[in-house]
């Protein structure tokens, strides 16, 4: 019997002329190593978005054509792998352009104030690449933090209210940025860090370390401008801090930017 040819309806041409931006596999659950000051690297879970553009004149793009990049990549997708990752969607699809997003959780271990008892903080990160003409790589790191009111301890004949919140930082770069570089920019410039375990010395350090250092949302992405100002190697960044209100039906918000 002869070879069956199937159809590629895919490769068939489409007489509408309408450009796509971005097509391709969303929220693919894949094993990545990332680069760990501490231990060199870890292992975990990313979810994985893999986009090219489409021209006008084609129906559709192969789907399996991602997933077969990905496997030649396995074990070693890092953020040093990007480069060549987008450059082989490029040209395995004949594209313009390529983008590359890996969201994963990032495990660092962290020390109580007082007691110093350990144990392990998440923080959920994102490298988000891009390759048309030029190249673009942003790191997006969401880091927890608490903050006490300005406004309630001056107002307050006792005490005062506080929250946990999240500051999540994107940030562009020369070279390499360590995650714990931004993770410790951000906690330092709130009220106080977030822990996983707190000893009952450790719940009276941070809640008067607190109160030493009241904040605003405004104050919060202020202060981390600052600091990621001081970082030579970072050239852009974008900082979003929300607070979940203790006493109020809703959050507060600040958003800043710096141009490039």
């Amino acid at each position: 019997m002869g070879k069956t040819i199937l159809r590629d309806i895919q490769g068939e041409p489409d007489f509408r002329r309408i450009d796509i931006g971005k097509v391709g596999v969303k929220d693919i659950r894949y094993p990545i190593v990332v680069l760990d000051r501490k231990n060199k690297f870890q292992h975990t879970i990313a979810s994985i978005n893999m986009y090219v553009d489409l021209p006008h004149q084609f129906k559709g793009t192969h789907m399996s054509r991602f997933i077969e990049i990905l496997n030649e990549h396995r074990g070693e997708i890092t953020i040093r792998k990007f480069p060549e990752i987008l450059k082989k969607m490029k040209k395995r699809f004949n594209a313009s352009t390529a983008h590359f997003e890996v969201e994963f959780p990032y495990f660092m271990e962290k020390s109580a104030p007082v007691s110093k008892s350990k144990s392990l903080m998440e923080y959920r990160c994102k490298y988000s690449g891009s390759l048309s003409n030029v190249r673009d790589l942003v790191l997006e790191v969401m880091v927890p933090v608490s903050t006490l009111c300005p406004c309630s301890k001056e107002i307050s004949d006792r005490g005062a209210h506080n929250q946990r919140g999240m500051v999540k930082v994107a940030v562009r770069f020369d070279g390499f940025v360590w995650i714990e570089d931004i993770v410790k920019t951000v906690e330092d410039s709130s009220s106080s860090p977030v822990y996983s375990l707190l000893k009952r010395v450790d719940e009276k350090y941070v809640t008067e370390k607190s109160y030493d250092n009241p904040m605003f949302v405004e104050d919060v992405v202020r202060e981390v401008a600052v600091n990621l100002g001081r970082m030579s190697k970072i050239k852009w960044f974008r900082i979003e801090a929300e607070n979940w209100e203790s006493i109020h039906n809703h959050s507060a918000y600040a958003f800043l930017e710096k141009k490039q």
